[in-house]
């Protein structure tokens, strides 16, 4: 795991002085690793601020070359989860004296049906840590197909990671951007794609391009909005 680039904050410097930092330390043909979250850290949608924050995120660490780990939930856009003190089971909340538990990214996710145990375990049964009651609207069966969901934005990145020409090879160049936005192009000349992350709290103009993927609806007006993702592919 890149733990340096897990643990960097919400901010376009840090996020570039960190991936920077990656290709500089790695011997050569070494690929980078990149990770948002694991089982030992605060889910990234908590830890960064927010859902849209975390789907931005995750739009640019799928637009990196390398090695990319995901965390069981975070497709789902999981939070980090309010386990009460009685219920907790990680071994580091006992010899820490209540002062810090993982249990919170440990949750077991939900699968179906409106209430716990969401189809993780048989009805009326309770899973090893308890799943919180609004959880439904993030099981795999409420988001699956429903267009804009977390779960399918990262079905959608993923193909596409898989099958985009651009992604093919470790090509990767930083491009000029207006403050607070992180802008790369991977590819070659004759096959481009662009990722524009703003990690700002303004909406920012983007060039003229088609839109192949995003991480929240870019608005009408050809502005990128803020804590926002989008992979372009240049006119």
């Amino acid at each position: 795991f890149n733990f340096r680039y897990l643990s960097a904050a919400w901010d376009a410097a840090a996020v570039k002085a960190t991936i920077d930092t990656e290709f500089h330390v790695l011997p050569t043909g070494t690929p980078a690793t990149w990770v948002l979250s694991n089982h030992d850290v605060v889910r990234h949608r908590t830890r960064l601020g927010g859902l849209d924050r975390a789907r931005a995120a995750t739009l640019l660490m799928l637009a990196l070359p390398g090695v990319c780990y995901l965390y069981t939930g975070e497709e789902l856009g999981l939070p980090e989860a309010d386990v009460p003190p009685a219920a907790m089971q990680d071994p580091t909340w006992f010899r820490s004296n209540g002062s810090y538990s993982r249990d919170g990214a440990r949750v077991p996710i939900p699968w179906s049906g409106g209430a716990a145990p969401y189809g993780f375990s048989p009805p009326a049964t309770t899973t090893w840590l308890p799943q919180p009651a609004d959880w439904a609207p993030l099981s795999v069966a409420a988001q699956t197909g429903r267009e804009g969901s977390t779960l399918e934005l990262y079905r959608a990145a993923l193909a596409l990671r898989r099958t985009e020409p651009a992604f093919t090879d470790n090509g990767f160049r930083w491009l000029p951007s207006p403050d607070g936005v992180l802008r790369f192009e991977r590819g070659t000349a004759d096959c481009r794609l662009e990722c524009w992350v703003n990690f700002s709290a303004a909406a920012l103009p983007l060039p003229a391009a088609d839109v192949v993927l995003t991480s929240r609806s870019v608005e009408a007006t050809g502005l990128l909005s803020a804590e926002t993702g989008v992979w372009l592919r240049p006119t």
